[in-house]
């Protein structure tokens, strides 16, 4: 791959838990070769990202600022980046539909529970959602590490989704 960094779209239903948790995590660990987005495939009106989601972020010592619940619209559009890797993080052993995204790019799976579905006090909440980073950044540390011939265009998808069962 060239010096251009390479370009990763995390996509869920909402775009407010899991996919927010990605896309932060892979931009503040990738270290200029991985620049990550996230959007879902039917956004809520008005969504934000999770308050939960974002806390959870902010105690990891993870940067928060620009993050927005978008729909995946944005990144059909002509001027929208190019993207090199699609990962869907909904996850499908709880019967949840997980987006798919048409085009070229590698694409992988890593299905994860969603967080904000927790019931219980605070603090059962706010544990899922670090939990659910956690496992989000055990994938993110694996991938961010793959030497630069894992990341060519042909091998990418087969990486990725290799993590899937890490």
């Amino acid at each position: 791959m060239s010096e251009r960094p390479v370009n990763v779209l995390f996509l869920c239903t909402h775009n407010s838990a899991r996919s927010i948790l990605a896309e932060a995590t892979l931009n503040h660990l990738g270290k200029g070769r991985f620049r990550a987005f996230s959007a879902g495939s039917s956004p809520r009106d008005n969504q934000q990202p999770n308050p939960l989601g974002l806390q959870a972020l902010k105690n990891a010592g993870i940067p928060t600022e620009g993050l927005r619940s978008k729909s995946w619209d944005e990144f059909a559009a002509a001027d929208a980046p190019h993207m090199d890797l699609v990962i869907t993080v909904c996850d499908n052993a709880a019967g949840e539909v997980c987006p798919y995204w048409p085009g070229q790019p590698a694409t992988a799976h890593w299905g994860y529970a969603d967080p904000s579905e927790v019931e219980g006090d605070e603090a059962k909440k706010r544990e899922a959602f670090r939990r659910t980073l956690l496992a989000i950044r055990r994938r993110i540390d694996l991938l961010i590490n793959l030497p630069p011939e894992k990341l060519e265009r042909a091998v990418v998808q087969q990486a990725a989704r290799d993590l899937a069962h890490s």
